[in-house]
């Protein structure tokens, strides 16, 4: 992966990994993130390989299989971070 997308760290080398935690004041905000994040999933065909909560914060990961091409992911990654803007994250 040449470079991550704003806010989220590469991990690998293989499988690569895009990783990002994003944090919330309330649970409310948590929730309708993730609720956002669904919906995003299942438009766009493509889902995190794990997500990880609490009330105020959320864990992704998104992991780019071998040989597949990293761009997809990188796109999900940069439409994940606009969803922060409507639910609130800090």
């Amino acid at each position: 992966m040449t470079k991550a997308p704003e806010g989220w760290e590469a991990r690998g080398p293989r499988p690569m990994n895009l990783f990002r935690r994003f944090e919330f004041t309330r649970y409310s905000e948590t929730r309708r993130f993730l609720d956002a994040l669904a919906e995003l999933s299942a438009r766009v065909g493509r889902h995190p390989q794990n997500i990880n909560f609490g009330a105020t914060y959320v864990n992704i990961t998104l992991e780019v299989a071998e040989g597949e091409s990293e761009a997809p992911w990188s796109e999900l990654a940069q439409q994940i971070n606009a969803l922060t803007e409507a639910s609130g994250e800090r």
